[in-house]
């Protein structure tokens, strides 16, 4: 019965627009990451899987969204949920099979969506047969392919891993090896070609069964200092990325020429494409990811990274639109992902951090470019508290506790207000991160029927942003006065603005045309203007 009001609550057709499809798809895309086994349960596992994905396929099409990009679906140690991969030709039991992707991206699309997967090349799992192998038998061909160093009383160098402690590990027989995550994840060894030769057969499998491209996880790894040289600095992580202190071990230039021949594959491919991690403090050095004959798209991290502020917000922008710019490609912006605090929390949490999250989205969807949605985001869902006993990030263990890990922003999706919120077939299923007691007040079956919520905005936006390209396509310009952050755009749908007023007082804005959306419910006229409230932004269109 519950099942059958949810379908009724969002049927499974997509929203009608005036727009007409444009290629490439990827430019202005909006793309929903799926945190697999966190999205829906199919088998009352209590572990999120491929076939719940294919159940809520309507939902993402109702919802508006272009693509899905599923966080890693293959056999896995489980150290690192699921970047330490095993096998990348396969899929791990506990979410389904390969014939079960298949089916996922046929039905896909057939409700008008595209499936990317992710595609982990910086490391392996230290279960794969590589590392095993090179366990056993130092001179084997296997063991060139990662990163060892002969036994000695120091590591090597002074690199630190970005999840805590050193970077090096001890083999059995004394030998250490490289890790820039877990232990359980030592890093390949790119200048190795049968590392590349793997990869390169890796990613012509998922395309030959349909899979329309892959987000690229630390894309700006993979190769280190050929010397192993000591970084400048100890890991001290700024603001925006990794800068100068991690000299020798990311951005390095040879990874370049990996993406190069990535590229080449995905062109021999009907609109396939590529999408980076590239987590540095220069925006520039991003952007170069992003050249015409390399990756199709570097996220741009620093909306994310960035404080609720005009003039931090405004920099933002203007410094990615100018980079991007320079090498001829579209901006992917992210607010949002597995590995941050829920923005509704990161912004101030309660009416607060929810009002900021309803005009950050606004501000992020009327941005030229692609924009970057993390499921539950749609719903406001704040960070949840994760009892220590409960987690599984390797962050909250290696930290020895100091740091939180990313569990809260990882927990399973509430699609019902009934026991267990949908999650799983099984309502009396046990999930593999405990849902809080109120989940259920977010809930998708609650919020599709509420005109005021967050889901209920997030679905508007995206149907206005298909019928008003100007947004994602058209010529932008950004100014800021005081707290106010104004970006209008000139396009193929003629002049459009999205102002936000990220102050703490109400502003006037001048209104020649019409409102086509605002984050809040209610937008009082000033005389010819509007009455912005604080934390609020509206779209308007001047034609």
């Amino acid at each position: 019965m519950l099942a059958r009001l949810l379908r009724a609550a969002i049927p499974a057709q997509r929203v009608a627009t005036t727009a007409a499809p444009r290629s490439p798809w990827w430019r202005t895309a909006v793309v929903y990451q799926v945190y697999l086994r966190s999205f829906a349960d199919a088998d009352g596992n209590g572990i999120g899987d491929l076939q719940g994905l294919r159940s809520r396929l309507p939902y993402l099409a109702w919802l508006g969204v272009d693509a899905l990009w599923i966080n890693p679906h293959y056999p896995s140690g489980g150290a690192d949920g699921g970047y330490d991969v095993i096998d990348y030709r396969a899929v791990d039991p506990e979410y389904g099979d390969v014939a079960d992707l298949e089916q996922l991206v046929a039905d896909a699309r057939r409700v008008g969506l595209r499936v990317i997967l992710d595609v982990v090349p910086n490391h392996t799992s230290d279960q794969h047969p590589w590392f095993q192998e090179a366990l056993a038998d130092p001179s084997s061909a296997a063991a060139s392919r990662y990163h060892f160093a002969p036994p000695s009383e120091e590591p090597p160098n002074n690199w630190r891993s970005l999840f805590g402690g050193p970077a090096w590990s001890r083999t059995p027989d004394g030998r250490w090896y490289l890790h820039l995550f877990t232990p359980e994840q030592p890093d390949l060894n790119w200048r190795d070609p049968a590392v590349a030769e793997d990869f390169e057969r890796t990613l012509r499998f998922w395309l030959d069964r349909g899979v329309s491209g892959f987000r690229v996880d630390v894309a700006y790894g993979l190769f280190k200092d050929a010397d192993l040289r000591d970084n400048p600095g100890t890991y001290s992580p700024t603001l925006f990325g990794h800068g100068p202190e991690q000299a020798m071990t990311w951005n390095q230039p040879e990874v370049h020429d990996v993406w190069r021949r990535w590229r080449a594959i995905c062109d021999e491919y009907d609109e396939a494409m590529l999408v980076g991690e590239v987590s540095l403090a220069d925006v520039g050095q991003v952007a170069l990811y992003s050249r015409p004959d390399e990756l199709h798209q570097s996220l741009a991290f620093r909306l994310l990274k960035s404080p609720w502020s005009a003039e931090d917000y405004a920099e933002a922008v203007v410094e990615a639109l100018d980079a991007f710019g320079e090498v001829g490609a579209p901006v992917s912006w992210v607010l949002s992902n597995h590995d941050k605090e829920r923005k509704v929390t990161r912004f101030g949490g309660g009416d607060v951090g929810t009002a900021r999250a309803r005009a950050a989205v606004l501000l992020m969807l009327a941005l030229p470019g692609s924009a970057y949605v993390y499921a539950g985001d749609e719903l406001g869902l704040p960070q949840a508290a994760v009892p220590d006993e409960a987690k599984r990030d390797p962050i909250f263990f290696r930290s020895g506790g100091l740091r939180a890990g990313r569990d809260g922003c990882r927990v399973p999706m509430p699609w019902n207000e009934t026991r267990g919120v949908g999650f799983s077939t099984d309502p009396d299923a046990r999930p593999w991160l405990p849902i809080p007691e109120d989940w259920g007040r977010y809930a998708v079956s609650r919020q599709a029927r509420d005109g005021g919520s967050m889901l209920t905005l997030y679905r508007r936006a995206l149907a206005q942003r298909r019928a008003h390209p100007s947004f994602a396509e058209g010529e932008a310009s950004v100014s800021r006065q005081g707290d106010v952050l104004t970006v209008r755009s000139v396009g193929p749908s003629g002049t459009v603005r999205c102002v936000v007023n990220m102050g703490s007082q109400p502003v006037v804005v001048r209104c020649p045309g019409s409102v086509l959306l605002s984050s809040t419910t209610r937008l009082p006229r000033s005389g010819d203007g509007l009455a912005l409230p604080p934390d609020t932004a509206v779209w308007l269109s001047e034609d």
